[in-house]
C-alpha cells in the first residue's frame, strides 16, 4: 500500500479517484449523499487545495485508490456553512475560538468498503494530523455513524460535544494531542 501526502494542488490530478473513492464511501447509508454532493466535494478541494495548512493523503494498492484524508487550518471567522453552526453551538464560541480555530481540521476521511478494518483509514488519518500545529487537529462527524465515532474514539480522539444521540446532530472530537482534550465535557 502505497500512502502519498500532498500539501499542494497537485492532488487535483487525481480528483477523479478522489470523487470515484468519496461515492463509494458517503452515498450509502448512514450518510446517504448523493452525486450532487460528490460534485460539491471535487469543487471544495479546488479552494481547500489553496487553504493555509493544506494536507491531504491518499492510499493507493495495484494503481486503485482506496482511501484518501484531507485537512487544512481552521481560519478566523469560524466558518458558517455546512455544519460549522452546530459545532460551533456545541462547544461555545469561547471554546469554538480557542480549540478550533488554528488548528488542523480534518475535513474528509475516505475509505472504500473493501479496504475498511484494515488499518488503513487510522493510517491516512495520521498521516494528516502528524505535523499539526501544537499537536490540536479535530473533526467533525455525524451521530448518526456508531461506525465513525467508535473509530475515532479507538484512536484515541476526545468527544468534545455531545448531542443526542437520537438526534441528527454532529459530534466535533480533538486529536489524541489537542491540549483541550481534558477541558472537554463529558457526556451525562
Amino acid at each position: 500500500m502505497d500512502i502519498r501526502v500532498f500539501k499542494d494542488a497537485g492532488l487535483l490530478a487525481h480528483a477523479e479517484d478522489l470523487h470515484s473513492v468519496y461515492v463509494d464511501a458517503f452515498c450509502a447509508p448512514p450518510w446517504d449523499e448523493d452525486e450532487e454532493q460528490a460534485v460539491e466535494f471535487v469543487g471544495r478541494l479546488r479552494v481547500n487545495v489553496g487553504r493555509p495548512g493544506f494536507a491531504a493523503a491518499t492510499a493507493v494498492q495495484d494503481g486503485e485508490m482506496l482511501g484518501f484524508a484531507i485537512a487544512f487550518t481552521t481560519l478566523a471567522p469560524f466558518p458558517d456553512d455546512r455544519c460549522y453552526p452546530q459545532a460551533a453551538a456545541g462547544l461555545g464560541a469561547e471554546r469554538t475560538l480557542r480549540w478550533l480555530v488554528g488548528a488542523r481540521e480534518v475535513d474528509t476521511l475516505a475509505v472504500r468498503p473493501d479496504a475498511r478494518g484494515t488499518g488503513l483509514a487510522a493510517r491516512l488519518l495520521e498521516a494528516v494530523t502528524a505535523d499539526a500545529p501544537g499537536g490540536r487537529s479535530w473533526l467533525l462527524t455525524s451521530v448518526q455513524s456508531g461506525r465513525a465515532m467508535s473509530f475515532y474514539r479507538r484512536q484515541g480522539w476526545t468527544q468534545a460535544t455531545h448531542p443526542s444521540p437520537a438526534g441528527n446532530g454532529i459530534a466535533v472530537f480533538l486529536g489524541p494531542h489537542h491540549p483541550a482534550r481534558d477541558l472537554a465535557p463529558q457526556p451525562l
